[in-house]
């Protein structure tokens, strides 16, 4: 390959791949997808400290007027920004009458509750006590200490990412009847990829899988894999999942086009449906990096673009939902293969 040749390949990410595969014709990956491999890592996975920390959705959900409001574990959690723009929470029920403060409107900082007017300001009140919260930028959370039983730690163990200000950032929630460890099971079967998600993922390969977690190596799954663009045009990178908490699967893209870009996925239990079933939220974020020139107008266009990111999500979600779902409604009637 010429020179010139070799610098337009390497400023074009797309690729041509050489013969469309179908579907049904890609080699299998269930011998490769063994289940006590996936089940070591989520078992080193669930082990791993969280700290009492829980995902409670998008940090830009969070605005001087707007609170909001999740049930994490059985516990009503209510959200909002005092007046310097500080993260604050507490319980989601007024210290008054018990209304429900996912409701209540924010002014100037303080929290009023729209039964009464009760205000409050992110300090304890009549038996309110307020929780540890944090904003990373992205995401927002909150640490319940009496949800999670651990040693608390001071902040959420948030992996590495790319600086803010060089990413286009996305988050995308969806709940699902599951446990977390329904979430992070699926994110930790990398296999599943190009067979139940064709339309995103296509030439998938593990090409190495966790160790066990010995000193100095990554507890993660390498893989080879092609972003499906249209047709045979794909975006081929290589990537790296790891679990960094009981609750929290990061895909590091480590070579290929984006490299250092990060898609996080959290599961916060909810509690129970009205039937009895457990119910477990999942936000995904997405932080997009690309050392291409180009990358500084796609971070302009953001807002535009992340409709269409949360959009390719879903439809992703959709499925691992579905994934999800099938793998806890197993497991509840003890019809769990191994």
């Amino acid at each position: 390959m010429t020179r010139s040749r070799r610098t337009a390949r390497n400023r074009i990410p797309l690729r041509l791949r050489r013969a469309a595969v179908t579907w049904d014709r890609q080699p299998p990956t269930w011998r490769d997808a063994r289940p006590g491999v996936i089940a070591d890592a989520l078992k080193r996975a669930l082990g791993r400290p969280s700290g009492n920390w829980y995902v409670l959705g998008a940090s830009r959900a969070v605005t001087a007027e707007r609170s909001i409001g999740r049930t994490v574990g059985g516990s009503e959690v209510v959200a909002w920004r005092d007046s310097s723009g500080r993260l604050r929470a507490g319980p989601g029920a007024c210290p008054h009458l018990g209304a429900p403060l996912r409701d209540s409107p924010v002014r100037c900082g303080t929290l009023v509750c729209h039964w009464h007017g009760l205000a409050l300001s992110g300090e304890p009140f009549a038996g309110w006590e307020p929780y540890p919260a944090f904003d990373d930028g992205v995401l927002a959370w909150v640490r319940l200490d009496h949800v999670g039983g651990e040693t608390p730690l001071e902040r959420p163990v948030v992996p590495p990412r790319p600086e803010a200000g060089d990413t286009v950032d996305s988050v995308y929630e969806g709940v699902g009847v599951c446990e977390p460890e329904d979430v992070v099971a699926n994110r930790l079967d990398p296999w599943h990829g190009a067979w139940f998600h064709p339309y995103s993922f296509v030439d998938l390969t593990v090409t190495s899988t966790p160790s066990g977690g010995d000193e100095g190596e990554e507890d993660g799954f390498a893989v080879d894999v092609s972003f499906k663009i249209v047709g045979r045009v794909v975006v081929p990178v290589r990537a790296l999942f790891t679990a960094p908490e009981p609750r929290t699967v990061v895909m590091h893209i480590t070579e290929g086009e984006g490299r250092g870009s990060v898609v996080e996925s959290h599961a916060t239990p909810l509690g129970p449906d009205l039937m009895g079933r457990p119910r477990t939220a999942v936000t995904e974020a997405l932080l997009a990096a690309s050392d291409r020139r180009g990358f500084a107008v796609a971070r302009a266009a953001a807002p535009l673009l992340r409709p269409l990111i949360r959009a390719s999500a879903g439809r992703l979600w959709r499925d691992d939902l579905a994934y999800a779902e099938r793998r806890w409604e197993l497991r509840s009637s003890g019809r769990f293969p191994g």
